[in-house]
């Protein structure tokens, strides 16, 4: 670290308004770049521009050694202390996972209910992440997932009850911002409740405000409330707050009217990425930049293209020289910005990381008590010397919310740990006739147990088709578990044993095999409601 620059830096920390606008307008700006290394496009933008922070994806980060090399080449570039993003939710959307622990995410702690332990938790994951440089994270998901055909928010929300959901997140951002992290609740003022993805399209939620003060706004008024650092935006049209149609992300009325005024949040604001069909097929970035920042944004996120960076941050630059944006608007943003990177403590450097020991426990302890148990409890435990046929469900095909991971601990590996004798077949998740044909031959009127660890099978008719089909022709035990949302019993709703997972990493699967085993009683509550199981089921 180059600590004699970094000191002038501290000294001139309070003396941000002597900077030129160009600076200025810098840091309102947070980009991500390709590679695990930095690239000359990112480095020119810290140098040219001054951009305030990065973001990290999976494509950059390789183990926890690399990220805190990465972290510590970036910061050398930077005059003024970056921040250092990810979106380290924990379950399904982690985007680094050698060298750190790998907690459950949001639905898995829903379903588990333990304050303390989310609160734990969520410090112990953002002391990892503080040591190797990371020093803000796009996290928790504060949206209330009440629709079973969300396809972007799902097992990333606490559950579908707005108190659940708000005592849990304050847990959570309470937790990362005692672990030295900026914590960033997400996404304002709701995407539980869609059934697009803001990724591709431009989703509209069309409750009242009634209804959205009662559900939608109860998670974010707490955690402002209890001091969360950042909020980040939702491209999502609200037609009860802004009746023109425009997103949350470039509202007025929702930013400023809403956030501001209403709910009082005095902290930071931060789009979600600006890349995202939602706004760059539609309005397009560089102007959505410029609006967002209109509408009260501090942080423009733009994560992937170059070209799209440098011209959000010329569209700003312009639109304040033309008077479009007042610099007191640009301003107010750094102001809030130097402030909050004070606070967290990012002029003093990176913290020390906790016993990794302590933090596999607590993931071991949440893991434990999320597996939940739906239907079927008199057919466990599984049966010491039955075999076992698990059907693997695996994704092999990339989205912006569904990452290609090589997994070996599957929940395969964790009953063969147990002591059972187990067969493993894996499939894609939307199965070939091919693969479907294979499965059936390997449980087709045989004994024993199969267990088929499904993966948003309500989103693919040839999984839910080749589950329907195992129940049917299996001569044996047939269990379900849902490895990713648990609504997968909507549409194999004759299934006679459910259990949820929430998720398919190595700690759940190691806890559903313990639940399988007997080593381990299912206690978990269901937190939404999935047909006929109400919430608390």
């Amino acid at each position: 670290m180059a600590i004699g620059r970094r000191t002038v830096i501290v000294a001139q920390s309070n003396e941000w308004r002597q900077w030129g606008l160009k600076e200025k307008i810098g840091q309102l700006f947070m980009c991500g770049f390709p590679g695990t290394e930095p690239d000359e496009g990112i480095l020119s933008l810290i140098r040219d521009y001054g951009i305030g922070g990065v973001v990290y994806f999976r494509r950059n980060l390789k183990d926890a050694a690399q990220v805190a090399a990465l972290s510590e080449r970036l910061q050398q570039a930077a005059g003024t202390p970056l921040f250092l993003s990810i979106d380290q939710e924990g379950g399904m959307v982690v985007r680094l996972e050698e060298g750190v622990t790998v907690m459950p995410g949001a639905m898995a702690q829903g379903a588990a209910d333990d304050e303390k332990l989310t609160f734990e938790s969520a410090k112990l994951a953002a002391a990892e992440l503080r040591s190797i440089g990371v020093n803000m994270n796009f996290a928790p998901c504060l949206d209330v997932n009440n629709n079973p055909r969300n396809p972007v928010i799902g097992v990333r929300s606490f559950g579908e009850d707005p108190a659940q959901v708000a005592r849990l997140g304050t847990a959570a951002v309470e937790g990362f911002q005692q672990g030295g992290m900026v914590a960033v609740a997400k996404h304002f003022p709701g995407h539980g409740d869609t059934a697009s993805d803001s990724h591709y399209e431009l989703p509209v939620v069309p409750h009242d405000k009634e209804r959205l003060d009662r559900v939608e706004l109860v998670p974010f008024r707490k955690a402002i409330e209890r001091g969360v650092d950042a909020i980040m935006t939702a491209h999502v049209v609200f037609p009860a707050f802004e009746p023109d149609g425009v997103p949350a992300t470039l509202s007025p009325r929702i930013l400023t009217g809403l956030l501001r005024e209403k709910l009082g949040f005095k902290g930071v604001i931060v789009t979600d990425c600006m890349e995202m069909n939602a706004i760059s097929e539609t309005i397009g970035v560089a102007r959505g930049a410029v609006q967002a920042i209109k509408a009260g944004a501090d942080i423009v996120l733009v994560s992937h293209r170059l070209d799209r960076q440098r011209a959000a941050l010329e569209a700003v630059l312009e639109a304040v020289h033309a008077g479009e944006i007042p610099e007191s608007r640009i301003d107010d943003a750094v102001a809030r910005i130097m402030a909050l990177k004070e606070k967290r403590g990012l002029f003093a450097g990176n913290g020390k990381a906790p016993d990794s020991a302590a933090a596999a426990e607590v993931a071991r302890k949440l893991s434990e008590k999320a597996v939940t148990l739906v239907k079927g409890r008199s057919e466990l435990p599984l049966p010491a010397n039955e075999p076992v046929t698990v059907i693997w469900t695996e994704a092999r095909a990339g989205t912006e919310v569904i990452e290609v991971i090589a997994q070996e601990w599957t929940l395969g590996a964790a009953l063969s740990a147990e002591g059972y004798a187990v067969n493993e077949v894996r499939v894609g998740t939307q199965p070939t006739k091919e693969e479907a044909d294979s499965v059936l031959a390997s449980v087709d009127g045989k004994s024993g147990t199969v267990v088929f660890v499904s993966y948003n099978a309500g989103f693919s008719p040839e999984q839910s088709g080749l589950i329907r089909e195992i129940s049917a022709r299996h001569g044996g035990r047939f269990i379900l578990a849902a490895g990713r949302t648990p609504y997968d019993l909507l549409e194999n709703p004759g299934v006679p044993v459910y259990i949820c997972a929430y998720e398919n990493k190595p700690a759940m699967m190691t806890a559903l095999a313990g639940v399988l085993s007997g080593r381990v009683t299912a206690t978990a509550r269901l937190p939404i409601t999935v047909g006929d199981y109400p919430r608390g089921s």
